[in-house]
């Protein structure tokens, strides 16, 4: 029995969105094959953004895939594994994993598009401790299973729980992960960042914050008062990033997107951003959420409860300690994610805006943060 990720990445599907393409004449529109010139692009990128392996290290990179018509399946006890297609043309990639293989991936990471799996595929990833996430195009986890399962450890939950109930334990946590999220950020600001005036406002707030979070506070507000000021200022060293652009008529980029203009989305006055409306916070949301599929996968593996937040305490349904978890994480993706705008010419073909004006990535651009995270 096999699992539809989407209805048409049934196989009659495939079959019918490839016969399309080969019957179409794309090459008469330019702006086809600007989308899959940039696809291609990201494409040749993937493999250099690859973390390097070792001697006899498995592999270290998750397995992204993106696009319509992935396909999962086992086949004479060997895991075959077909990527899906955003452009034409494309050539399908195909991987064939045998059990024990040092070139299995840790983590098989499904970016939105469509596709299926079988429920044989679900036992060899679990047989082979490889954990599978999915990510939607906004941003936001879908799903995360981890290939180890949840062998939760009682010693562990006991301290989360004792924790959160404990005030003094709890602030304790609390601002040891603030310090921890803020030194992190101090790296990303001097090394990965133009170095101004603001850049400097944020460092020294940074550095005070620091100070101010090593002695002992009464309540969760003070310390969620200077981590807001600092990420406040943090932010503002962004303002004065230009993503260079390759000049399209056919892909013409919105003023909004020449200049970063904070974390806040135009549409909303959280800073969380959960809508993205320009292409630096679409791949902010896009890494953290990468990263918060990796760290529960991790949690789970070390038996801790993903539900029991400290610092977070959101619904029961959601992964409130994951969340504590992502927060000093959240500086080297970012660090991550400015090395690659800082170092790549985008085009408007590598994103995608909604009519609701929130903005998408390119599933190969996705893609693409994803490896770096990942």
């Amino acid at each position: 029995m096999s699992i539809n990720l989407h209805s048409v990445g049934s196989d009659a599907g495939i079959l019918l969105f490839s016969h399309m393409l080969e019957n179409l004449d794309f090459q008469s529109d330019p702006a086809i094959d600007e989308w899959a010139t940039q696809s291609e692009n990201w494409i040749s990128e993937i493999e250099k953004l690859q973390k390097p392996r070792r001697l006899r290290e498995r592999n270290p990179n998750a397995l992204i895939l993106t696009g319509h018509g992935n396909s999962m399946r086992v086949e004479k006890g060997a895991l075959v594994i077909k990527q899906g297609f955003t452009h034409y043309p494309q050539k399908q990639e195909c991987h064939r994993y045998f059990k024990g293989d040092l070139d299995l991936p840790r983590i098989i990471m499904l970016l939105d598009g469509s596709g299926s799996l079988s429920f044989d595929v679900l036992n060899w990833l679990a047989e082979q401790s490889i954990a599978l996430a999915r990510v939607q195009s906004s941003g936001d986890v879908a799903i995360v299973a981890s290939g180890n399962g949840f062998a939760s450890d009682q010693a562990k939950i006991d301290w989360q729980r004792e924790t959160l109930a404990c005030p003094t334990r709890r602030m304790a946590f609390a601002q040891k992960l603030v310090r921890e999220k803020l030194a992190h950020s101090l790296e990303t600001l001097a090394n990965h960042l133009p170095q101004h005036c603001d850049t400097g406002r944020a460092i020294a707030r940074a550095e005070r914050g620091i100070a101010e979070l090593e002695k002992p506070l009464e309540d969760m507000q003070q310390v969620r008062a200077i981590e807001g000021e600092c990420a406040s200022l943090y932010f503002r060293a962004w303002q004065n990033l230009n993503l260079q652009w390759k000049i399209s008529k056919r892909y013409p980029v919105p003023e909004s997107w020449l200049t970063y203009r904070g974390r806040s989305s135009v549409h909303e006055c959280k800073p969380e951003n959960r809508r993205a409306t320009d292409p630096i916070n679409a791949m902010l949301n896009y890494g953290y959420a990468v990263m918060r599929s990796k760290l529960q996968i991790n949690a789970i593996a070390d038996g801790y409860s993903p539900l029991l937040g400290i610092m977070h305490r959101q619904k029961r349904t959601s992964s409130s300690y994951i969340l504590d978890m992502l927060e000093p994480e959240r500086p080297r993706v970012d660090a991550a994610i400015l090395d690659l705008l800082q170092s790549r010419t985008f085009a408007g073909a590598d994103f995608i805006l909604r009519k609701d004006g929130a903005c998408r990535l390119s599933p190969q651009l996705a893609r693409a943060v994803a490896t770096i995270i990942g």
